[in-house]
C-alpha cells in the first residue's frame, strides 16, 4: 500500500476578534510554490496508485458512458434572421462543430439534417476541436454573431481561468480583421450596426467590474470605458434584447440591482438609469414593443414580494404597474417577452415551471387578470423540471422549451402558443436500450428539526421499491445510495436525466437530492432561511434528509454516500463534521471548505461580492463566530463525546486555475483530515491545467467521472462490483 502524501507544517496565527485560529498548511497558497506543486503530484500520483485495482472497472464505466451516448450527433437547429444555427458533435472529437445553413422560407419547422454528413451549404461558424489544437484545455465563452450574420466574436480560454482572448472571424467572404482583445469576461452585446461590440472585464479580484466598447477593425487600445462599478460587491454584465432595441447592462450584488441601458441602435450614447439601486431591492428587466409600435420594459423585482412580481411601464416614463402578484412560495423566477406573449419561468411545487400568457395586442397589450389567462405547460411526470431552451426571435408564434426528469431523457419541443399544441424536436436518445419504465422516480420530505419539510426528489430502479396504488414509493429493503446536495446562492437543483447515472441505478444503487434550504427550490424564503446567520440550517437539512433515509428503510450508513461541488462541498464538509458516522463515503468537487479564511481575503476571487451571502468576518464579530462555527477546515476533530472520531472515505477535486474556489481548500482540507487520525482516508485529485469545472474535453472529463463513479461502488455498492466483476470474466472466459 501507498503512503499518502504529507505536507510540511507551517504553523501559521491568523487572529480576528480576539480569536486567534493557527494554521499549519496556510503556506499552501501559494501556487508558485515549487514545494506545493509538487506536493499537487504527489497527491495525484497517490491517487493513481490506490484507485489502480479498480482500473478493470473504471474501463467498463467508461465504456458504458460511451455507449449510451450518440456520439455523432446534432442539436435541434435554430432560426435567427436568415439562418437556422446548429451545432454538431463527432465520434472521436472533444468539442462541438458550430454551423449554420440558410433558411430557405418562412417555415417555422427546423430543416431535418443528417448527423453524419456535412450540407452543400452548411457554413461552420467554429469548430472548437481546431480551436483546441495545442492546447489542454479549452472553453468558448463567447459566440456572438453579428446582427447582420457577417462576423462572429469568438471568446476563447485557454487555462481554465475564465478570462477569454476575443477575435473577430468573418462569415461573409469579407477580409479578415487583426481585432484581439484579452481578459474579457462572459457577456457580450453587438449594437445594431454591426460594427460596434460591448464587453466585460474583470478586476484582479475576477469581478466583472468595466463594461468596454469595441469598434470592428480597430486595435484594443483604442477601446472605449463606457462604465466601470466601483463598489466592489456589485458585478457588471451586459446583454441585448430580444426585440434588438436595447443594449442592457446589469449591475448586481447578491442582494440588491440596477439597470441601465441605450439604444442599439446608437452604440455611442450614454447609459439611462432605468430604477437606480436601492439596498435590498432586486430587479431583472425585459424590453418589449407592442403591435402598436409602444415600447415598455417589463419588470421581475422583490420589492414589495419576497417571491417577487411582475410590473410593466411605458419605456418613456410613468408609474410601473402590477401585472402579476406575489404568489408566496412560488418564486417568479423571470419573463421573456415575445411579440405575441409572454413566456414566464417560475418555480411550482418546487420545480422548475414555465407559464405562458398569450394575446398581446389591442390598446392594452396585457389586459386584465394576466395570470388568470395564462397556462402552465405540462411536464407530464413529477418531479420534473421545464424550462426554456435556445429562443432568439422576438416575432415568433413558437416557444422552444424543454422537458425532463430523473427517468426522462431531455426532451425539445416547439410550443405553438396560439393553438397550445406541442411538436417534439428531438429527445435525447440513450443508446443500449434505456426503457424508462423500468426506473421510478418520486418526491419525499422530510421534516427538519424545526418542523419545516425538505424536498427530497429521488430515482431507483424499479424493482428496488414498491409502489402502491395510489402512487406512493417506499423502499422494500436498504441498499446503497448516493444523496447530493447543494443549497446556497438560491440555486435549484431541479431533478433531471443523466445517462451517466445508469451505471448506477443499474447497480442498484438510488439516487437523490435533498433540496435544502440555502437554495431556490421552495422560494425567496428557502434561500433566506440558509444563509447568513441562518447558514447551519442548510446543513442540518442534509443531515436530516440522509437519518430519514436511513430510518425508513432506504439505505445503511454502511452504504450511504454524499457528493456536492463548490458551496456544495461547503455542505459535504460541515456535514462530515456534523454527522461524521452517517455516510460511508463523500464526493466533495472543488470544495468551499477553507471558508472563513478565504471570507476574510478581500483580495481573493469573489470575497467581497459574496459578503452578502456568507456575512463579513473581517467586519462583523458575529459573522466571524457564524463561520467558524461551520468552516470545515476550522472544524475537524480527532475526538467527540463518544470518544475518537474517524471521517467517512474522501474523494477531493480541486482544480489549480480555479478563480472561484481555490485550489489550496481541498489540498489543505484532506492534509488536516489526515492529521486527525490515521484512521481517516482521503484521496485528492487536483486539475494541473484547468478550472473550476474540471476537464474541458467531452472524453477526459467521461474518463473522470468514471474513475470516480468506479471509487464510488467500491466503497458502498462492493458486492454489486464484485457481481459485475464475474460477469465480465464470465463474457471473456476469465477465472
Amino acid at each position: 500500500m501507498t503512503t499518502a502524501p504529507r505536507p510540511s507544517q507551517r504553523p501559521h496565527a491568523l487572529t480576528h476578534h480576539g480569536s486567534t485560529r493557527v494554521d499549519p498548511y496556510y503556506w499552501m497558497m501559494d501556487r508558485t510554490n515549487e514545494e506545493l506543486l509538487a506536493h499537487l503530484r504527489a497527491e495525484n500520483e497517490f491517487l493513481n496508485a490506490e484507485l489502480a485495482p479498480l482500473k478493470s472497472l473504471e474501463n467498463e464505466l467508461f465504456d458504458e458512458i460511451k455507449a449510451r451516448i450518440e456520439e455523432t450527433d446534432i442539436s435541434v437547429p435554430v432560426r435567427r434572421g436568415a439562418w437556422w444555427y446548429f451545432e454538431r458533435t463527432r465520434e472521436g472529437l472533444d468539442y462541438p462543430i458550430s454551423a449554420r445553413v440558410p433558411a430557405s422560407n418562412d417555415d417555422p419547422t427546423p430543416p431535418t439534417i443528417d448527423p453524419e454528413a456535412s450540407l452543400e451549404n452548411e457554413q461552420i461558424i467554429l469548430d472548437e476541436n481546431v480551436e483546441a489544437k495545442g492546447h489542454d484545455f479549452l472553453s468558448v465563452g463567447v459566440l456572438a454573431v453579428s446582427p447582420d450574420d457577417a462576423w462572429v466574436a469568438v471568446g476563447s480560454d485557454f487555462d481554465g481561468d475564465e478570462r477569454h482572448r476575443v477575435t473577430l472571424r468573418p462569415l461573409a467572404g469579407q477580409p479578415p480583421v487583426d481585432d484581439l482583445l484579452d481578459d474579457v469576461y462572459y457577456g457580450f452585446a453587438w449594437a445594431n450596426d454591426s460594427r460596434h461590440f460591448f464587453y466585460t472585464r474583470v478586476d484582479d479580484a475576477m469581478r466583472p467590474w468595466q463594461l468596454w466598447r469595441h469598434e470592428l477593425g480597430t486595435e484594443a487600445i483604442h477601446d472605449v470605458l463606457v462604465y466601470q462599478e466601483d463598489d466592489a460587491q456589485y458585478t457588471v454584465s451586459v446583454g441585448r434584447s430580444r426585440d434588438d432595441a436595447v443594449v442592457v447592462v446589469a449591475l448586481n450584488s447578491s442582494m440588491t440591482s440596477e439597470v441601465r441601458y441605450l439604444s442599439a441602435d446608437e452604440p455611442l450614447g450614454e447609459l439611462t438609469t432605468l430604477d437606480p439601486r436601492v439596498h435590498g431591492v432586486e430587479y431583472a428587466v425585459e424590453h418589449f414593443v407592442d403591435h402598436s409600435g409602444r415600447a415598455w420594459w417589463l419588470k421581475v423585482t422583490n420589492e414589495g414580494a419576497t417571491d417577487f412580481r411582475l410590473l410593466a411601464r411605458p419605456s418613456h416614463g410613468g408609474p410601473w404597474r402590477e401585472l402579476v402578484a406575489e404568489r408566496p412560495g412560488r418564486r417568479l423566477d423571470g419573463v421573456d417577452a415575445f411579440a405575441n406573449f409572454l413566456a414566464i419561468s417560475e418555480r411550482l411545487d418546487g420545480c422548475a415551471a414555465v407559464r405562458v400568457v398569450s394575446t398581446l395586442d389591442g390598446p392594452d397589450p396585457f389586459g386584465d387578470d394576466l395570470e388568470g389567462r395564462s397556462w402552465v405547460i405540462d411536464a407530464e411526470v413529477f418531479p420534473a423540471t421545464v424550462a426554456l431552451s435556445v429562443n432568439p426571435n422576438f416575432r415568433t408564434d413558437q416557444l422552444r422549451i424543454s422537458i425532463t426528469s430523473m427517468i426522462t431523457p431531455r426532451l425539445v419541443a416547439d410550443v405553438t402558443v396560439s393553438d397550445r399544441t406541442v411538436a417534439v424536436r428531438k429527445q435525447q436518445r440513450v443508446l443500449g436500450g434505456y426503457d424508462a419504465s423500468q426506473y421510478v422516480t418520486t418526491r419525499l420530505w422530510v421534516t427538519a428539526s424545526d418542523d419545516v419539510r425538505i424536498p427530497v426528489s429521488l430515482v431507483a430502479r424499479r424493482d428496488l421499491v414498491e409502489v402502491s396504488d395510489s402512487g406512493a414509493v417506499s423502499p422494500l429493503r436498504p441498499v446503497p445510495l448516493l444523496l447530493y446536495g447543494y443549497g446556497s446562492y438560491e440555486i435549484s437543483i431541479d431533478p433531471t436525466f443523466s445517462s451517466i447515472r445508469l451505471s448506477l441505478l443499474d447497480r442498484g444503487v438510488i439516487f437523490a437530492i435533498a433540496h435544502v434550504r440555502g437554495g431556490g427550490e421552495m422560494g425567496r424564503s428557502w434561500y433566506e432561511m440558509g444563509r447568513l446567520a441562518q447558514k447551519p440550517t442548510t446543513f442540518s437539512d442534509f443531515v436530516a434528509v440522509a437519518r430519514h433515509l436511513v430510518n425508513d428503510g432506504w439505505t445503511l450508513p454502511a452504504s450511504l454516500a454524499a457528493r456536492g461541488g463548490s458551496a456544495g462541498g461547503l455542505l459535504m464538509g460541515a456535514t462530515m463534521n456534523l454527522a461524521p458516522d452517517l455516510f460511508a463515503a463523500i464526493v466533495a468537487e472543488v470544495p468551499f471548505v477553507d471558508a472563513l479564511t478565504t471570507m476574510l481575503d478581500a483580495s481573493l476571487p469573489l470575497t467581497v461580492g459574496e459578503w452578502e451571502e456568507w456575512g463579513n468576518p473581517e467586519a462583523s464579530a458575529t459573522a466571524y463566530r457564524t463561520m467558524l462555527g461551520y468552516s470545515p477546515y476550522d472544524n475537524v476533530r480527532d475526538s467527540g463525546d463518544d470518544g475518537p472520531v474517524t471521517y467517512p472515505r474522501l474523494f477531493a477535486t480541486g482544480g489549480l486555475n480555479d478563480s472561484r474556489v481555490g485550489f489550496w481548500e481541498p489540498a489543505k482540507w484532506v492534509a488536516r483530515l489526515r492529521d486527525a487520525s490515521p484512521a481517516n482516508y482521503a484521496l485528492l485529485k487536483t486539475e494541473m491545467g484547468a478550472g473550476h469545472g474540471g476537464p474541458s474535453g467531452r472524453y477526459d472529463a467521461w474518463r473522470d467521472e468514471a474513475q470516480l463513479l468506479a471509487w464510488l461502488l467500491n466503497e458502498i455498492a462492493p458486492r454489486a462490483v464484485a457481481d459485475t466483476s464475474r460477469e465480465s470474466q464470465a463474457a471473456h472466459g476469465e477465472r
